[in-house]
């Protein structure tokens, strides 16, 4: 379903502020996969993501979605593929928009646009359907503005939106890391219902080992723009954070740095 091969990226190459962001990266998801992504600061993880969703092209390599070519395809055009969930609760949707006109929206992606009435009422049925699976009361608020929800409803209804059309592959970009613990969990609870529900394809950068364990089949650490472990399966389940910690000081040869990542152990 994902394709990584060969990806290079440098960030202002000569300068005194060049960053090698991705080095050689290579990286296949198959069908079904939920993998979920961790490195120290600075190790490439959201890099990685931006350059699947086509917010800049990479030096080298090719990107494939579903076997389909999308390295120079833009950002926008990407959109009939991918659903992305980001770290701030105020992406992903219109503040100023009613709930239904933003699942209206995210209902007609990669659609032709034409001239009708925006929501009609049998759509608006099967958006309280699934605004009710959110057990968040959402469902008898439509007609809110989406910048009066609380950052927790806002990211479950970003969660929702960015699969209802069932995309190739979902994108979350550390989506808990603004969340206090509570909501954090029942958004990450939501994302694997909707992930196994939907038989949906999931790569998810996370802050915190714990969840990087227990979520998903597959756990990719990154380290200065490389993947240097890839676990899944069985191995997978028996890992500790402790495990982790010492597989990316044996591998990098460094400790590991990521001040949240430690918090949250």
């Amino acid at each position: 379903m994902l394709q990584i091969k060969n990806v290079y990226k440098t960030f202002n190459p000569g300068t005194i502020n060049e960053k090698k962001a991705l080095r050689n990266l290579n990286l296949t998801l198959e069908d079904g996969d939920f993998v979920t992504v961790i490195g120290g600061n600075g190790a490439g993880k959201s890099t990685m993501l931006n350059m699947i969703a086509g917010v800049f092209p990479p030096d080298a390599g090719k990107i494939l979605i579903d076997d389909i070519d999308v390295t120079r395809l833009p950002e926008h055009k990407r959109a009939a593929y991918l659903g992305r969930v980001f770290q701030d609760p105020m992406m992903g949707t219109a503040a100023d928009m009613w709930i239904e006109e933003n699942m209206a929206l995210a209902a007609g992606r990669g659609e032709k646009r034409g001239l009708h009435w925006a929501i009609k009422n049998k759509q608006r049925e099967e958006f309280k359907e699934l605004l009710k699976e959110l057990d968040l009361g959402l469902e008898n608020r439509l007609s809110t503005k989406v910048g009066l929800l609380s950052g927790g409803q806002r990211q479950a209804l970003t969660l929702l939106m960015a699969t209802m059309k069932r995309p190739k592959l979902l994108l979350l970009d550390e989506h808990t890391a603004a969340l206090d613990p509570k909501t954090a969990a029942k958004v990450l609870e939501l994302s694997e219902k909707l992930i196994r529900e939907e038989g949906l394809t999931a790569l998810m950068i996370t802050h915190n080992m714990k969840d990087a364990i227990h979520y998903g089949n597959r756990l990719i650490m990154m380290n200065e723009g490389q993947i240097i472990l890839d676990i899944k399966g069985e191995e997978k389940k028996k890992l500790t954070v402790e495990d982790l910690l010492r597989a990316f000081t044996r591998l990098s040869g460094n400790e590991f740095v990521n001040d949240r990542a430690l918090l949250a152990k």
